[in-house]
């Protein structure tokens, strides 16, 4: 904080992505006031970590005015709220052939919102769609790495893998 403070004395034009383990809110909002656009805590994955730096440079995109058709008399509204929720929330991850947007979404909503791994049954029940169709989703965010996998052993018959949201 005390480096953000001077950049800020000395009027340095400049963007802070904080990696901390500090957990307090005053101290994340006084971060904010000096200028944090991005507050990672540790530990954290290097998928998060990516995901944090690409939302970053997205935002750098947005508001550089890289394909922006600016309105007479600046940007519009919607221009300024686009750009800064590419800082706030995740890039959904795009859909392959074959797989539906709308689907991805219901399936990264129930990983998100878990308090743990879960299984592709679990998915499947959450979002109303088949266990084979979840698993599919499922193993597609994994090799996007947008999730993670492990297996769980203990009952008869074949292991279960089970899923987690990377950025937990």
């Amino acid at each position: 904080l005390d480096v953000c403070r001077a950049l800020r004395g000395h009027g340095a034009p400049v963007d802070v992505i904080a990696v901390t383990s500090a957990r307090d809110l005053a101290v994340v909002r006084t971060a904010v006031a000096y200028g944090v656009v991005q507050y990672l805590l540790k530990p954290f994955s290097f998928a998060t970590f990516r995901e944090r730096l690409e939302r970053y440079a997205d935002y750098r995109r947005q508001i550089s005015g890289t394909g922006v058709q600016p309105e007479p008399g600046g940007v519009a509204q919607h221009d300024v709220d686009r750009a800064l929720a590419a800082l706030r929330e995740p890039t959904p991850a795009e859909a392959p052939k074959g797989l539906s947007a709308a689907t991805l979404d219901m399936v990264i909503g129930q990983l998100r919102a878990a308090g743990g791994p879960l299984s592709a049954v679990d998915v499947a029940d959450g979002a109303g769609i088949s266990r084979v169709t979840a698993r599919r989703y499922l193993e597609h965010l994994v090799g996007q790495h947008l999730a993670t996998r492990t297996q769980r052993y203990g009952t008869t018959g074949r292991p279960e893998f089970r899923y987690r949201w990377a950025g937990r």
